[in-house]
């Protein structure tokens, strides 16, 4: 029986234009999801799968992998998906599913799935070392997206990524002084996010408005005040707002809202941050909004 866990993200910077190569800023979260692996030499070519939410089981199949049929399940739509990902585990790896063994196959993910923390990506990532493949690849014939996801989840680290004209991603120390100012608030609003993206892809982008957002990114980084990194807070989101033409998510939910709220990654129903104010969780709270993280809380 062997381990492994990958953490979490949440995107701070550069959501949707990631997908053209502008720099993103993300961090790792505490939470992560596990996976656990055992292999039984019965030559029966069986793949056991179970697959827990915050250790409730959610999704079990049995796989044949000699054919790559669905044996049994309790959702078929979902152990499609997984089988479609095992597969294509095996095209990309020398070891695994090689040998007629049986496979018992655990994920426990450690958040609320409707997070938006990086279910998939962590189940990649997880996926891809415990098979000694490329993650970002196998996340990329599976799932698609920039990848960013996928870096944070391998280095258990924030990092700065960029995917045009190649992926290359340095890991970072995102350590602001103000961090301890910094709050995390969950919308939990039903969103599409590939409705989002394919908005998105249909608008023209310039070089020059994709390299905005990387410029963005750096003074983030380089922040030591509260005040300089709401600003650009403030900034990141109006242009986003501008280009999307839709509202930001101040405007939104939180018209009177006395400080900076940033969307972070795709626009909708996952997480947004702000910054601390006098009564702060009252307020967010008589919004309907009760889910609260301090950095501290959710920030590995």
């Amino acid at each position: 029986m062997g381990e492994i866990f990958s953490p979490g993200k949440l995107m701070l910077t550069s959501e949707y234009f990631a997908m053209d190569g502008a720099l993103v800023l993300a961090v790792p979260t505490k939470l992560g999801q596990e996976f656990s692996f055992e292999e039984i030499h019965d030559e029966k070519s069986l793949i056991f799968w179970e697959a827990y939410h915050q250790n409730k089981l959610w999704l079990k199949a049995v796989i044949d992998y000699q054919n790559w049929q669905i044996l049994e399940t309790n959702i078929p739509a979902s152990a499609e998906f997984i089988l479609k990902t095992l597969k294509n585990v095996q095209s990309l790896s020398a070891i695994t599913f090689k040998n007629n063994f049986t496979y018992h196959l655990k994920t426990n993910l450690q958040f609320p799935a409707d997070y938006g923390l990086g279910s998939s990506s962590t189940l990649m990532t997880n996926l891809a070392e415990w098979a000694e493949i490329d993650p970002f690849y196998l996340n990329k014939i599976s799932l698609g997206g920039s990848g960013y996801d996928i870096a944070v989840a391998k280095e258990k680290s924030a990092v700065l990524y960029q995917s045009v004209p190649e992926i290359k991603y340095e890991k970072v120390n995102f350590n602001p002084p103000f961090k301890n100012e910094l709050i995390f608030i969950h919308l939990n609003q039903k969103q599409d996010s590939r409705e989002g993206i394919s908005f998105y892809k249909s608008k023209t982008k310039s070089q020059k408005r994709v390299d905005e957002f990387s410029d963005i990114t750096r003074n983030i980084l380089l922040c030591s005040e509260l005040g300089n990194f709401s600003e650009l807070m403030l900034i990141h989101e109006q242009k986003i707002s501008d280009f999307l033409e839709i509202p930001t998510v101040k405007a939104k939910f939180f018209p009177d809202c006395p400080v900076f709220v940033k969307s972070l990654g795709a626009w909708g129903g996952d997480f947004v941050m702000s910054s601390k104010f006098d009564g702060f969780k009252d307020y967010f709270w008589g919004k309907g909004f009760h889910t609260i993280f301090e950095w501290p809380e959710i920030i590995a």
